[in-house]
């Protein structure tokens, strides 16, 4: 049986934007266990990294920020990135006591009594004054949907399930999705493959030139613009392009980055496209990215018509107690660290100034 024991915040997830938050409020003296709890579906510390796919290297990470107060430091670039990250939180959580408790599921954010939220879960349930949201999108991956897809005798497979270039050996492989996943994976399987095939909704931006700061900041300030107004959030790498470096260049002239436009229907031996054109297929890797993993809020009612949740920073406009941290704008590493040292200053500022009405 469930008990309900308080705490002023609970900490869902415990990746990058988690991990940044609890050791804001750690620094900012709220004592772990008495004051906050952080909670974890995941079996080990590593966030969504632990289930990275063992081809993806340290090496070939692109804009992993060290979290706040403590470097990651002589990594080796062979070793797979999802043994470096997770070997890199495990100490940051011993490093800075977080007592991470885990696995623990949320199955869902209630209203409670005396403005409290009571966060249940698959052990206690929790009664906090304020919410940090941190659960990333690693657990919904968004598949598409076409006519016949049931059909299709081959595998169908998604970036979450990617095992790395061996599994497709010797096979025809169709990769849908123009994000840096869809790329990546066509680069890398592209000499196991017997063919591959590459399709996208839009035609493919590739940008060149450096990412610049100023670059990140307007791309950022358009993500977050989306979350102002209650729109589901989009990808950073979808308003900045794809990154038109020599690997990607090589890949262009080879013709592994030979983008056709997006398929009409599938097929049971493949896809097929209205105009006539047939490809057989025995895999369809579906490349297509992540929505926010936030449905244990649905109690909550935060949704807007948009079918975002809308923030301010990283609040909920509809209930201050709530912020979302890891979402949107803040969905990259950096923008974590920032963003779990902005919740905690609101949430510092919204308890005192509750303890302050209730003296």
């Amino acid at each position: 049986m469930n008990n309900t024991r308080e705490v002023e915040v609970v900490v869902i997830g415990a990746g990058q934007a988690g991990l940044s938050s609890a050791y804001h409020l750690r620094r900012t003296g709220f004592e772990p266990e008495r004051d906050f709890v952080v909670l974890d579906h995941s079996p080990a510390p590593g966030g969504a990294w632990q289930f990275r796919w063992p081809s993806l290297t340290y090496g070939k990470v692109h804009g992993m920020h060290a979290l706040p107060g403590m470097e990651l430091t002589g990594a080796d670039p062979q070793r797979p990135s999802s043994e470096v990250i997770a070997e890199y939180f495990a100490e940051y959580e011993r490093t800075f006591g977080l007592r991470v408790r885990r696995p623990v599921d949320v199955r869902a954010v209630r209203e409670g009594v005396d403005r409290r939220l009571l966060v249940e879960t698959s052990d206690d349930t929790w009664s906090t004054r304020a919410l940090i949201n941190a659960t990333g999108t690693w657990d919904r991956p968004f598949w598409p949907r076409y006519p016949g897809q049931q059909t299709f005798r081959g595998r169908q497979l998604h970036t979450a399930q990617y095992p790395g270039p061996e599994a497709f050996a010797g096979l025809r492989v169709v990769v849908v999705g123009g994000g840096a996943s869809g790329t990546q994976h066509l680069m890398e399987l592209a000499p196991y493959a017997a063919a591959t095939t590459w399709v996208t909704r839009r035609e493919p931006v590739f940008r060149e030139g450096p990412f610049t700061e100023d670059v990140g900041r307007e791309a950022v300030a358009l993500v977050e613009e989306r979350v102002r107004q209650g729109l589901p959030p989009r990808s950073v790498v979808s308003v900045t392009g794809l990154p038109l470096n020599e690997a990607v260049r090589q890949a262009i002239a080879d013709g592994v980055l030979d983008r056709q436009p997006m398929f009409d229907r599938i097929t049971p031996e493949g896809v097929e496209w209205n105009d006539g054109r047939h490809v057989d297929a025995d895999v369809i890797l579906w490349a297509t990215g992540f929505r926010a993993a936030v449905d244990h809020l649905a109690p909550l009612k935060l949704r807007e018509p948009g079918g975002g949740i809308r923030v301010e920073g990283t609040r909920a406009v509809a209930d201050p107690r709530i912020h979302l941290v890891g979402y949107g704008p803040s969905a990259s590493t950096i923008g974590a660290n920032r963003a779990g040292r902005a919740a905690v200053r609101d949430i510092r500022r919204l308890l005192a100034a509750e303890s302050s009405v209730a003296a």
